[in-house]
């Protein structure tokens, strides 16, 4: 997902917000329950944030490679 967001608001503040409230209601929709979400995970632990002026192909590289480094990270996780 790539989505610009106004100076007046902090990055992570609005990242952490999307992805509370999305997760949840995907939960709800998707997972047929209403409480007890925690402990579960639906978004990569991360993100990638770019200023104005970036190569917008280096974001959507990032975007498309997400999945397979989350993978990575588990996998080296295994072996702790």
């Amino acid at each position: 997902m790539m989505l610009s967001i106004p100076p007046k608001y902090a990055v992570s503040q609005v990242v952490g917000y999307m992805k509370g409230k999305s997760a949840i209601h995907l939960a709800r929709v998707y997972g047929e329950r209403k409480r007890g979400f925690t402990g579960q995970h639906f978004w990569a632990r991360g993100y990638f944030v770019s200023t104005v002026g970036r190569d917008e192909e280096t974001i959507r590289d990032y975007i498309r490679n997400q999945e397979k480094e989350d993978h990575r990270l588990e996998q080296l996780n295994l072996w702790r």
